[in-house]
């Protein structure tokens, strides 16, 4: 019988709060970069010293780090980036993700020992090219997002590297992301890390003839987003991705927030073993399909994966369904049954209806009983404060990492037709990171 492929989930980790989130929820791998020569400039990111230690804690529990010097370069950067790629390989990274063939060539000279993986950017879109890149010595190649399946199945046949492609997150409206819109309408450089994200701008269409007369381009009030993609969700194809020869699934996400990664990384880690421990039965539980919805604003595609679903949803309305959920914070410690210690981030107070994400399983509701500082203080309203004890109004096996949040909540806002189900929302609050 022939064994399992093995199926990785590589998550982003944007800081270091991310990175250890990403490794809570079963994260196989992170990706991640330094303050400079990524495309998420950003994103948080880590100075020289905080990257080592970042590659250290994630090898400490088991986890791969890539790390990113995917931009793509001047020449007076050539130095610069000799030195980072020095700093990558002295660090042990498990792999250094490269866009550029020059930075390539560079890589291969200062860190032969460190594996490549060549970014999307490079855009990928047939298996000659990957034949090429292999022989370039490149051990894995993330695949250009325009190909089908069937193409990438093609490709994985051809060669004997891994095959890496992206199963959730945003989609650009650029080829292979390579996009000139910022540039050209901020200054901002998408290609060098500094992405305005313009293809999430309202548009108008204004005649020539009739200066400052703005026409929608649909026939509503609010304009529309003519180059403003669906997120990729590609949950209820897992199989499909697996039977296609990626071996890894990638989550798109490095400037996301806390909310985001952490449902993502868990509901793709039990989609992932789901299909491993039974792949003839593998079946989609309510609560994923719950928890991806809740961390969407732009609705859900498939990309370009299913050639009979082209072109790629363009979300037209861009008007969440609901308000998402907000980042109350991570347990620190369970202390008993119904107390957990909290670094809190966000307004809570007594009588607050939260959600604690635990590892595997739906989200457990719960209702804020009190609220107590270190010292002893009862606290009937927090702002922010570290370890603060909150007692819950159930009892559960809650674990150091859990993140707590708000339930999403049907915003009072959207129309009846935008709105699936879900509490009304409480009045707004001053919101910190999500």
């Amino acid at each position: 019988m022939k064994d399992k492929p093995r199926i990785e989930l590589l998550a982003p980790a944007g800081n270091r709060e991310k990175l250890e989130t990403a490794i809570h929820y079963g994260a196989d791998a992170v990706y991640l970069a330094g303050k400079n020569f990524s495309l998420r400039s950003y994103s948080g990111n880590f100075d020289a010293d905080a990257l080592a230690d970042a590659v250290a804690l994630a090898h400490a529990h088991g986890v791969r780090a890539y790390v990113a010097c995917n931009i793509y370069p001047r020449n007076d950067e050539e130095d610069a980036i000799r030195q980072y790629l020095c700093r990558i390989g002295e660090m042990r990274a498990d792999a250094v993700i490269i866009a550029d063939p020059g930075i390539l060539m560079l890589a291969r000279r200062v860190i032969g020992h460190v594996p490549i993986h060549l970014s999307t950017q490079a855009n990928t879109t047939s298996r000659h090219t990957a034949l090429f890149w292999q022989s370039q010595g490149v051990r894995r190649i993330n695949a250009a997002r325009e190909l089908t399946l069937t193409e990438i199945r093609e490709l994985t046949d051809a060669v004997s590297i891994e095959v890496e492609a992206f199963a959730h997150g945003a989609m650009c409206v650029a080829y292979s992301g390579r996009c000139l819109l910022s540039s050209a309408m901020t200054g901002r450089d998408a290609n060098r890390g500094l992405c305005a994200q313009p293809c999430r701008w309202k548009y108008f269409l204004m005649e020539e003839t009739r200066p400052g007369r703005y026409m929608p381009v649909a026939e509503d009030d609010r304009g529309t987003y003519v180059f403003n993609a669906k997120d990729l969700c590609m949950i209820d194809f897992i199989p499909d991705m697996i039977n296609a020869g990626i071996t890894s699934l990638k989550i798109e996400g490095r400037l996301k927030g806390m909310i985001y990664l952490a449902a993502a990384v868990k509901i793709y880690r039990e989609a992932i073993d789901a299909w491993l421990a039974n792949p003839e039965g593998y079946n989609i539980p309510d609560y994923w399909r719950t928890e991806l919805a809740a961390i969407n604003v732009r609705g859900y595609g498939t990309g370009f994966y299913f050639k009979d679903r082209f072109p790629a949803e363009t979300n037209l309305d861009n008007q969440p369904p609901r308000t998402p959920p907000r980042f109350i914070g991570t347990i620190r410690e369970g202390i008993d049954a119904d107390r957990i210690r909290i670094h809190i981030r966000n307004r809570l107070a007594a009588g607050d209806m939260v959600e604690i994400l635990p590892k595997t399983g739906p989200a457990i509701d719960a209702v804020v009983e009190s609220i107590t500082s270190s010292d002893g203080v009862s606290n009937a309203v927090v702002s922010a404060g570290e370890n603060m004890i909150i007692k819950l109004n159930r009892s559960g096996a809650y674990q150091t990492g859990d993140i707590v949040r708000t339930p999403a909540c049907e915003d009072q806002g959207a129309s009846r037709d935008q709105v699936s189900s879900g509490p009304s929302c409480p009045p707004s609050r001053e919101d910190g990171q999500p």
